[in-house]
């Protein structure tokens, strides 16, 4: 997700957000940094599918399943991994080159906003932002890099 933005005072910025696969490392997750290996996951994943193939492979023929109940289970099947997609991290950046005229130096704002849903706000907020005062809120989730 990119958007070019006019600032304020003439510069020109790119706001763009990125989904990241990992959370990013932050100064009080220093002690847990270690990243466990995806095979607790998978083992889990291969157990449930196991136990659901001899659920329906044991069922007796004059059993009829009620579409609810169908319907009930794969919303259970779903619900960790749509929570998974929705609460990803996305990294959150806004740069610029400066202006021709050496006023104003090359800027770079990071942060991390959490949720598919509210990056598209932050970076409304954040253009928004730039456009009337010609830099991204301190307040908001963006810090400037030096």
């Amino acid at each position: 997700m990119n958007r070019r933005v006019q600032g304020a005072d003439g510069r020109e910025w790119i706001v763009r957000a990125q989904m990241e696969w990992r959370r990013p490392v932050t100064v009080e997750d220093f002690e847990h940094d270690v990243a466990g290996s995806p095979a607790s996951g998978v083992a889990m994943l291969s157990v449930t599918l196991l136990l659901a193939v001899i659920l329906v492979a044991w069922l007796p023929d004059g059993v009829v399943v009620p579409a609810w109940v169908v319907w009930g289970l794969l919303l259970i099947a779903l619900f960790f991994p749509l929570r998974w997609v929705l609460n990803r991290p996305w990294g959150l950046v806004a740069e610029t080159d400066g202006d021709p005229l050496g006023e104003h130096p090359p800027e770079r704002w990071v942060g991390v906003v959490t949720g598919m849903f509210r990056v598209r706000g932050e970076v409304a907020k954040v253009a928004k932002t730039i456009q009337r005062e010609g830099l991204p809120d301190f307040d908001g989730p963006l810090h400037p890099m030096e």
